[in-house]
């Protein structure tokens, strides 16, 4: 009798500890929830604000048109093609050397004290301040070897700012590859890289191009970085090589904020609209690459 007293208690102990966790989880959710809308509100009143300053000032004219003194004549073409120069020059740089590194580090180095070494590193670099790679690439690229405030230098400064997260994004999609694809390629006598090359890599596709593309996303909207190697704030011409002087589209924003005249307010916030158009559209181009590579492999 008293045993069934005491597993009954037992028993109603338990189901309201369950229940109090219950309700926890609940309110966390409903927090977490509130949050994100109140963060989203806040995005969306900030996206409002400049769409009302800026979208006047949107026409095939300003993107066309070369910088200016006068605000009625600014225009971000060579913003626009420095931009993009400079982050195609960077995929070229970073992709290739973060993707072998990766495939170095989760296919043949994991248990050698030179990848750990290097891992370690890597977890460290994914968290330094953008500034230091700017002061880095100032004292490497620009003065050490000689290359100025080109178009290439500025690349490679943001090709070593990328580089450590496409590394860990490549790594996570490697290591999401299940493990009965290298077992059953090594069981039909494949090499080891003719396991990574035809099988592993294949399904990884997707997951190393998503995390590169955001990798590079965030370096488009690097300012400091550039600014420290000598980006010019103010450039009547695009860019026609690797070795020419460069703006990008924050540096002319900032330089477009910082001026007295309200009109070039008007100017910064169209500006910020076509960097956020050229955001939108990488993260886009990310997510319909990862949804049609997985569609392939399913």
């Amino acid at each position: 009798m008293n045993g069934t007293v005491l597993t009954t208690s037992a028993d109603g102990r338990a189901l309201r500890a369950i229940a109090w966790r219950r309700r926890i989880d609940l309110l966390f959710q409903v927090l977490a929830l509130a949050i994100l809308c109140l963060a989203l509100v806040f995005l969306a009143t900030l996206i409002a604000d400049v769409w009302r300053d800026g979208a006047s000032r949107l026409s095939w004219d300003f993107l066309t048109r070369i910088a200016s003194r006068r605000p009625e004549q600014a225009g971000i073409w060579h913003a626009l093609t420095g931009s993009i120069f400079v982050i195609l020059v960077t995929a070229v740089l970073a992709v290739p050397v973060g993707i072998a590194g990766a495939i170095y580090l989760e296919e043949y180095g994991t248990r050698s004290r030179l990848a750990r070494l290097i891992e370690i590193n890597i977890t460290n670099l994914a968290a330094v301040p953008s500034i230091i790679y700017g002061l880095l690439g100032l004292g490497l690229f620009v003065r050490m070897l000689a290359m100025g405030p080109s178009v290439l230098a500025g690349a490679a400064t943001l090709a070593l700012l990328v580089l450590p997260v496409i590394i860990l994004s490549t790594r996570e999609a490697l290591r999401a590859v299940p493990g009965s694809i290298r077992e059953g390629s090594y069981a039909l006598g494949a090499t080891k890289w003719q396991t990574v090359w035809y099988q592993v890599l294949p399904v990884a596709l997707p997951g190393i191009l998503t995390g590169t593309i955001l990798a590079l996303s965030r370096a488009i909207g690097e300012t400091a970085p550039l600014i420290t190697i000598g980006a010019l704030t103010f450039v009547p011409f695009a860019p026609d090589s690797i070795w020419s002087p460069f703006t990008v589209l924050p540096i002319q924003i900032f330089n477009w904020v910082s001026r007295p005249q309200r009109e070039f307010h008007a100017v910064a916030a169209a500006g910020i609209l076509v960097l956020l158009v050229l955001l939108v559209t990488m993260n886009a181009a990310a997510i319909w690459l990862r949804d049609r590579y997985q569609k392939k492999l399913g």
